[in-house]
């Protein structure tokens, strides 16, 4: 006979895993709703840097045309469907029905982020090889922008990598409070941030994270554009009693563009030193 009987506590609320489950991109690019159809066209228009012009020798002015560009996004349907049958929720630990509809979710904002990521990587203006992020490498990548005449307003983000982040923390001018009213080592939550004219947002999941081939990305929001079914993201939850089944269902109608290069720098970055060993 045994003396003791342990006893299994399982905890009821779930531990979620590491993983993003909000979009923290779409707000930086210029949006648009599609009432209908699969294809939303952004026109970007100017004056081709025209300068102005004297009366010509027949008395007239000379006219011009404006220099207009029409460049389309396509929306794509994206789901995510999550299925379990109802003895396993009966029979298993959490709360199994929020925890499908919370990560069905996550799918699809990490999806929002990603085709956004994916037309900022086809910009073509860099800054050379690979190096240690640092406060002339930011400063590089914001000259460029001014050089092309891309406005310096509140639409200008930063979106780097951990590792970015992580050695613009040691440049005194990011990090003390004799040059910023933030102090980043006392921040709660630094995922997005101001400094230097830009909106940084740290994002884990750009392009080479965690290598010597980080891609980060400084852009304007005129630069970018997001479109997607004027209804919206759709959820949908349901129970199929014929065959004792609970699902989550996640839908989205969208698609990304990038609208202008001149508007987007791609800051090539080493963050091989700061990856796990």
């Amino acid at each position: 006979m045994a003396d003791h009987a342990y006893q299994i506590q399982y905890r009821q609320e779930y531990i979620q895993t590491y993983e993003l489950r909000q979009t923290l991109l779409r707000a930086t690019t210029t949006t648009e709703a599609v009432i209908k159809g699969n294809q939303a066209t952004f026109l970007v228009a100017g004056s081709g840097n025209a300068t102005p012009t004297t009366r010509g020798l027949n008395g007239l002015i000379p006219a011009r045309s404006d220099s207009m560009d029409q460049l389309t996004a396509t929306l794509v349907e994206w789901h995510d469907l999550v299925r379990k049958t109802e003895f396993n929720i009966f029979s298993s630990q959490g709360n199994q029905r929020e925890m499908m509809q919370i990560e069905s979710m996550g799918v699809m904002n990490r999806k929002i982020d990603q085709d956004i990521i994916t037309e900022l990587n086809t910009a073509t203006q860099d800054t050379g090889a690979a190096q240690q992020g640092s406060l002339f490498l930011i400063a590089y990548a914001k000259t460029i922008l001014g050089n092309n005449k891309v406005k310096f307003d509140r639409n200008l983000t930063a979106l780097i990598t951990p590792a970015m982040h992580g050695y613009l923390m040691q440049v005194k001018e990011f990090a003390s409070a004799d040059y910023t009213r933030d102090t980043p080592f006392n921040a709660d939550d630094y995922e997005m941030f101001r400094w230097y004219g830009l909106n940084f947002i740290v994002h884990p999941e750009l392009p080479g994270a965690g290598t010597n081939a980080e891609k980060c990305f400084v852009y304007h929001k005129s630069a970018i554009g997001h479109a997607a079914n004027i209804a919206g993201m759709d959820q949908e939850v349901g129970y199929m009693a014929e065959q004792k089944y609970s699902f989550a269902r996640t839908s989205f109608d969208m698609g990304a563009k990038l609208l202008q290069n001149s508007g987007v720098v791609v800051i090539n970055h080493d963050g091989s030193a700061m990856a796990a060993q």
